[in-house]
């Protein structure tokens, strides 16, 4: 059997500055019918900033949806037609006021695939070059340095709950790894 649906028809039924919602009614793999709620996004990016010193460095804030700040790596959403390399380099800067001299891709995040389209394009920065974060007029941040070793163990016991940021952090780490050992 093959693992696909068909959509027979899509319906927008809601459309915000940030989301799309459709309500789709879909041909199953077995030839039945449903329904699906889809939640369109624009895609985000997830940078992971790390220094010569083995520090990575996060920014703290709050978040509405879940009434307390979270300790979280710096990341944001793609603008109509940019790529994700300038919108992380974008990010970094506005974020923790940072420029990196080398860039890793890191591949790519599916968060909510349940419900929602957002891809999450993932990158470890490095040879950073620190300077004045210049975050965007809503968003209120803190920034957080530490030494990386620490966030991956924050991240494997629950204190760090963003799922990007444990998944970016893990990754990162992956690739350091690698790169020690040939």
């Amino acid at each position: 059997m093959e693992l696909t649906e068909r959509t027979r028809s899509s319906r927008l039924v809601y459309d915000g500055k940030l989301l799309k919602v459709y309500y789709d009614t879909v041909e199953l793999a077995n030839g039945a019918p449903a329904w699906r709620e889809v939640v369109r996004h624009p895609g985000a990016v997830v940078v992971v900033p790390v220094d010569s010193q083995g520090n990575v460095y996060l920014v703290r804030q709050y978040r509405y949806p879940y009434g307390k700040a979270l300790l979280e790596v710096p990341a944001g959403k793609l603008e109509p037609g940019e790529q994700p390399l300038p919108a992380a380099q974008r990010e970094l800067e506005e974020e923790i006021g940072a420029r990196a001299g080398r860039w890793t891709e890191m591949g790519q995040l599916l968060p909510t695939p349940g419900f929602c389209d957002e891809r999450q394009y993932v990158y470890l920065a490095r040879e950073l070059e620190l300077g004045q974060s210049h975050p965007d007029e809503d968003e209120f941040l803190e920034v957080v340095k530490l030494p990386l070793a620490q966030a991956a163990d924050m991240a494997g016991d629950g204190r760090l709950e963003d799922c990007k940021t444990v998944a970016a952090i893990l990754r990162a780490c992956r690739v350091l790894e690698r790169e020690r050992n040939g």
